[in-house]
């Protein structure tokens, strides 16, 4: 009879989730779909309420920054866009207007004077919440996101289209251009009889991608090594006491959510801020590094026996007060946290895009139900403790199983340690770094050796002591950043034109230069890596450095330029921010007179090869 409640309770719960999200027909729109250069257009997004008793509110003291906004997605060269324009309200309360049935925000254009002519698709993205008209409940904040054609013709072309005045006093039943697909490879003409898009709410989407994500990343790299460690720490504390068992969880889930949380005001504090940040900006700092560099080591060590980590269901210490046993649990949810939040981009790269343009609250759930669905596997086997007769029987297997993961754990330690590399570039602070390493290992003998039952307990505490300063000495000394550790940063001196990249066949990235190549009618692929990036080595070596792909390339003319984003670079972050990403890996072709193409965060040959095709092959002079 419980497991039917609870079976009927999470129904309950996503009938709830579900109509909060209910879909509402959004219709993006331009005209005129011809334009030459000097001419105006206006692009529009209609919201059509379905629901008779809900309301759209807007503050017009926010202007473009509140929750009811229209955006370009991109960068298009050949335009000029202008501010949003609301229409006229239904009414106002206290300064607020008040939408009803249905309303339309207008985004004028103009097509400049020296843009080519061509196709070319525009992808524009539309925020909006709806609340109830009697007792003021909220809707979440929904995206939607759509593409409009627009076909630029020569400037000697004439083009019958009507004025910027008549077309803002249209009849609703006027042709305009609708967006039907997202499509970014169409090379149809556009159709002139209006087609509505109907999208679901996104947010009930998203949510649940969330959840299923935070599910998956127990099964990531960073976090797989761990992950059996804590389901034998579960396993031995299960056989003894079902009710020890769920607050272990409990606390386990706790620290989870709290470290999602804290993650999430951080960039909810940005925001508030004004600071942008993109996502992988722990990675880029060398102090985040050390910390996770060191937490690894002394846990790889631990796993080997040279010392004993007090953590619930590991040692006899640890059973022998539960206190301690639920601390343990509640920081093994954070580090399991900090070892699954570095894998989550690759994972949940387009869910995370749209996860950042939400409100600040919507943006905190959404971490929180990531958080809530990396503890689910803990939470099921709680709630239903018979699941654990599926899991092996504890044994010496569990012994040399831990150690093994031991030596998973050192070699993770090491790619921390190329990460701090690759941050400083620095020769004398890699050697200090590897010096502290070395010590925190003679501290971790230490406390292994003389910190247990057969010494006395002022010799415990006296080593115990020892340890801890041998750590803080070490890290105050080897890990202290100086002026002359600094190498001589030659990439970063300015060069005019073309600065080759240190790949051949690549070239230096700037927005300048993307630009300039753009106006000569030059296709050109930009790709935004980092040294800390798994992923983004991962498309270098099996697509990007293949001979095929690069034979490709050079046949079509496509111009290759590469960003590096190992460290903290505002332009960098700002392109990708501005073309919809949030993060590397960041790789983008641009085809003159089309949209531009952006691969998804892994992707293989033949989806670039897919790509590449849209661009005609060059002719031998």
């Amino acid at each position: 009879m419980q497991t039917r409640n609870k079976i009927l309770l999470l129904f309950f719960l996503l009938v709830i989730v579900a109509s909060i999200c209910s879909a509402q027909k959004v219709q993006f729109s331009i005209n005129p779909n011809q334009l030459k250069p000097g001419d105006k257009g206006i692009l529009k997004a209609t919201v059509i309420i379905q629901d008779s008793d809900k309301k759209q509110s807007y503050d017009p003291s926010e202007g473009e920054n509140g929750y009811l906004t229209l955006q370009v997605i991109g960068t298009y060269p050949q335009l000029n866009f202008e501010s949003t324009i609301y229409p006229e309200p239904d009414k106002i309360t206290d300064g607020i207007w008040e939408y009803y049935g249905e309303f339309t925000l207008s985004k004028p254009f103009t097509v400049k004077s020296e843009a080519k002519p061509g196709k070319l698709s525009i992808k524009a993205e539309l925020q909006y919440g709806l609340c109830h008209k009697s007792s003021g409940f909220c809707d979440p904040p929904q995206t939607v996101a759509g593409t409009v054609q627009l076909h630029i013709l020569p400037a000697a072309t004439r083009v019958q289209s009507e004025n910027l005045s008549n077309i803002e006093n249209e009849s609703v039943n006027e042709p305009d251009t609708v967006a039907t697909s997202v499509s970014t490879t169409t090379n149809e003409e556009a159709p002139s009889v209006p087609a509505k898009k109907e999208e679901n709410g996104n947010v009930l989407i998203y949510m649940l991608l969330a959840i299923l994500g935070g599910i998956v990343l127990n099964f990531t790299p960073c976090v797989l090594p761990i992950l059996p460690i804590r389901a034998m720490s579960m396993i031995n504390q299960a056989q003894k006491d079902i009710t020890k068992l769920m607050m272990h969880t409990l606390l386990y889930t706790l620290g989870v959510l709290l470290s999602f949380g804290a993650i999430a005001a951080v960039f909810v504090i940005a925001r508030v801020s004004g600071v942008n940040l993109t996502y992988g900006f722990l990675s880029q700092s060398v102090t985040y590094n050390l910390i996770m560099m060191s937490i690894l080591f002394l846990f790889g060590l631990s796993l080997l026996n040279v010392w004993e980590i007090t953590l619930p269901g590991m040692n006899t210490a640890a059973k022998a007060t539960s206190k301690g046993g639920y601390i343990g649990s509640f920081f093994n949810g954070v580090f399991a946290f900090l070892m699954g939040f570095s894998c989550m981009g690759p994972f949940m790269g387009p869910a995370l895009e749209v996860a950042f343009r939400l409100s600040s609250p919507m943006l905190v759930l959404f971490f929180l139900l990531i958080g809530f669905g990396f503890a689910l596997p803990f939470i099921v086997i709680s709630l239903f403790p018979k699941a654990l007769k599926a899991l092996p029987k504890p044994g010496e297997w569990m012994n040399i199983f831990k150690e093994a993961m031991g030596f998973v754990l050192l070699w993770l330690t090491w790619k921390y340690v190329s990460n701090v590399w690759s941050l400083t570039k620095s020769g004398p602070f890699l050697i200090n770094t590897l010096l502290f390493i070395f010590w925190m290992g003679v501290a971790a003998w230490l406390y292994g050796r003389f910190v247990c039952p057969q010494y006395k307990k002022w010799v415990q505490y006296l080593l115990s002591f020892v340890a801890i300063a041998i750590i803080i000495w070490s890290a105050s000394y080897y890990l202290k950043w100086e002026p002359e550790m600094q190498v001589n940063k030659q990439e970063q001196v300015q060069v005019q034109g073309m600065q080759p990249a240190e790949q051949e066949g690549w070239y230096v990235f700037t927005p300048e230069l993307l630009y300039q190549l753009q106006k000569e009618g030059k296709p050109v692929y930009v790709e935004i890596g980092a040294a800390w990036c798994t992923n983004c080595k991962t498309n270098e070596k099996k697509v990007l450095n293949q001979e095929d792909i690069i034979m490709e390339f050079e046949k079509r003319g496509v111009i290759r330029l590469k960003g590096d984003f190992t460290r903290e670079d505002p332009v960098l972050k700002d392109f990708m921010l501005k073309n919809g990403s949030i993060g590397v890996p960041f790789n983008m072709l641009f085809i003159p007179g089309k949209e531009p193409i952006k691969m998804p965060e892994l992707f293989s040959k033949s989806d670039l090869k897919k790509a590449l095709e849209q661009i005609p092959v060059k002719e031998k002079q």
